[in-house]
């Protein structure tokens, strides 16, 4: 059975349990809860023979023979006692909780998943499917998750550019269902590639390190790495349960390739190097960034900077209040072109992303040493929104959309860059005497200003003004979270 037929098969059963009130996150949680447990259990038998930690009272053989109210009741304990073990075990049943309620529908999941010999697929059959399901939990918009879920054509084309070598170590502060780090394993692991035995340990243990602070998100992280050969059973895991920005980083990275949250007020205020803080507001002491400020973005960016090694690359999907914002932004901006490459910006088109009303782009640069010196010499930036419409459903990002800025990018030799018609440069002095030192440039002209028959399809543009709309209803939410309240000014 191919991944696309598993994919629809457990993805059906979600239809049925939708009429109990079980959403298609809870759904993927449940999956994952016992999937993991049934993957344990094949691990256990001849000729792996492992010792997978897992409770003999709590294991899978303690499950998939029971029915009715016992397995509703068994299941329940189940899942407490393993969210208090250590490691993988404890990570992925953290607060575990039992959200199909019918016993009869949740013994029909273990059979489901019973019947089926996991180990026995290959590993891309095994990632494929929970991919799959991932990105159909994705496109729910009403659950939100789609925020967790970067466009996989957009990481495979960040990775291509920054072309990621064997032994290095790769790091994301906010990363979601680990689609970063999957993209660097595909690329690691590609055909033609070829891998020795210290290579590939070094990639299954030692290459990830991520951070990411909702549970739910985090677990479907771990188990989507384990399904694509990264981590143990028994070993820790590569994503902390933390929230990045509170602390200076564990360990320094070679890359980090990210896409952090959107959204622009922080759950603290980050105290920076000039002192300043919010006095109403939880404070953290940061002294390696460069200013203080609640946006989350702006906070991040100072956070990815302090996770490179001297010799390390980003690239980061970043919105485009980050290039143009006043205040911390500029200050940040001006920081970020002085002590480090900024060489390259790619301006993303809109109707990429599960989360609507998102402007968007990609910001790729080097790290380098603290010598006082300006360190970008300019920026090359691509235009792949002007004249550009996508949709999620109609009109998706593909990969080959992504070739010519692939091809433009030269990631063979950078210094062999030419210019093309969405592909300009733009020296340091010209960026830093912009108003604001906004990289917020575009040069192309928007064909549909001049002729009517060049807007886009009917549902494009239909689609286009509700994500206008609702990044505009976002703005204003974030605005009124930010006054005070009327019962503070009494």
């Amino acid at each position: 059975m191919n991944s696309n037929t598993l994919v629809q098969k457990i993805w059906n059963f979600c239809h049925t349990l939708r009429d109990d009130g079980v959403g298609y996150g809870d759904y993927l949680e449940q999956l994952t809860y016992l999937l993991f447990l049934k993957l344990a259990h094949e691990y256990s038998l001849p000729p792996h023979n492992r010792d997978t930690r897992v409770p003999r009272s709590c294991d899978w053989a303690s499950l998939r023979d029971k029915t009715g109210e016992p397995l509703e009741t068994h299941y329940l304990k189940l899942l407490h006692k393993l969210g208090e073990e250590p490691g993988m075990l404890g990570a992925i049943f953290f607060k575990a909780q039992n959200k199909i309620q019918d016993p009869a529908k949740l013994a029909r999941l273990v059979q489901m998943i019973d019947a089926e010999s996991w180990l026995s697929l290959e590993t891309d059959v095994k990632g494929d499917l929970y991919e799959g399901l991932l990105q159909k939990n994705a496109e729910d918009t009403k659950s939100g998750a789609g925020q967790y879920f970067t466009p996989r054509p957009l990481i495979q084309a960040m990775v291509e550019c920054v072309q990621p070598e064997p032994k290095k170590t790769v790091g994301d502060p906010a990363c979601g269902t680990g689609g970063f780090f999957l993209g660097v394993h595909e690329w690691l692991t590609r055909k033609g590639s070829h891998l020795n035995p210290s290579q590939a340990r070094f990639l299954r243990h030692e290459t990830f390190y991520g951070n990411e602070i909702v549970a739910s998100t985090r677990r479907m992280c771990l188990m989507n790495l384990f399904l694509h050969n990264i981590g143990e059973l028994d070993g820790a895991p590569a994503v902390e349960r933390s929230d990045a920005l509170v602390s200076e980083p564990r360990v320094l990275v070679d890359y980090v390739l990210a896409n952090p949250p959107f959204g622009k007020k922080s759950s603290m205020t980050i105290v920076g190097e000039d002192g300043e803080e919010d006095r109403d507001a939880l404070t953290y002491e940061r002294q390696g960034f460069w200013q203080t400020t609640s946006n989350k973005q702006l906070n991040f960016l100072q956070h990815i900077v302090s996770m490179l090694k001297t010799t390390g690359q980003a690239a980061v999907v970043l919105p485009d209040n980050v290039l143009f914002e006043g205040g911390a932004g500029e200050k940040i901006r001006r920081k970020l072109l002085e002590t480090c490459d900024v060489h390259t910006l790619l301006r993303l088109p809109t109707g990429i992303f599960y989360a609507q009303g998102v402007k968007a782009n990609v910001v790729f640069f080097d790290a380098k040493p603290k010598d006082g010196k300006v360190h970008t010499k300019g920026v090359w930036i691509y235009d792949l929104r002007t004249n550009k419409h996508f949709t999620l459903k109609t009109r998706p990002l593909k990969r080959d959309d992504l070739q010519d800025f692939i091809d433009c990018y030269h990631p063979a030799n950078r210094q062999r860059r030419k210019e093309t018609e969405r592909f300009k440069y733009f020296d340091y002095k010209t960026l830093v005497a912009r108003d604001k030192a906004s990289l917020d440039i575009f040069w192309l002209k928007d064909d549909s200003l001049d002729n009517l028959d060049d807007l886009p399809a009917p549902d494009v543009l239909a689609q286009e003004i509700v994500e206008h709309l609702e990044a505009a209803l976002a703005s204003f939410r974030e605005v009124a979270a930010a006054l005070p309240s009327s019962t503070s000014r009494e």
